[in-house]
């Protein structure tokens, strides 16, 4: 983790008022996670956030295994590791291998990735490194992925990429029983 303590700590749900607790509580599956907890002290920013980030993850066009390439990949260079961590969990529900996993973070010219994964890598190292996916990318991921797809893929990058910041500049903590970056 970049900071060691939170910049600003997330709020117990029973300090959260009602508006705040219903947010946070819409967009939490079980138990309230740091991230949801953090950003619940701009309340209508994480509502509003939270459209998009339910198109990233649950309406996208794109595949989840490579969305979640794609967005570990964000997080390994962001070093966001909350976002790794999280994303481990979500990317091995989404059919990839912790082999693959722990390769990401070689990156696209490491041994093993097919052209489309490959491919995957590539665009969102370009999009972090020049907020630019290059004509060669651009044309790899088109022998697979159609127009929609990889606008979502665009907009997956940038969102982790915002998401990173976020992370990353508040402190979020992992939650209990998640790992972060292996050292």
């Amino acid at each position: 983790m970049r900071l060691s303590q939170p910049r600003l700590a997330p709020i117990d749900i029973s300090d959260m008022d009602e508006e705040q607790r219903n947010v946070v509580e819409r967009a939490s599956f079980d138990e309230p996670i740091n991230i949801f907890k953090t950003l619940a002290h701009h309340h209508k920013l994480l509502k509003r956030w939270l459209v998009f980030s339910a198109h990233v993850l649950n309406k996208s066009t794109l595949p989840a295994r490579e969305r979640e390439m794609a967005i570990l990949r964000v997080g390994w260079l962001r070093k966001a590791e909350y976002e790794w961590a999280q994303h481990v969990v979500i990317g091995q529900k989404a059919g990839l291998t912790v082999e693959e996993i722990d390769r990401i973070a070689l990156g696209p010219d490491a041994p093993g990735w097919s052209a489309p994964d490959r491919a995957i890598l590539n665009a969102a190292d370009e999009l972090i490194g020049d907020a630019f996916i290059t004509d060669g990318t651009w044309k790899e991921l088109q022998k697979t992925f159609n127009d929609q797809q990889i606008m979502d893929l665009i907009f997956a990058v940038g969102n982790y990429d915002i998401v990173s910041m976020a992370l990353n500049s508040l402190g979020v903590q992992l939650d209990p029983g998640l790992e972060g970056f292996k050292k």
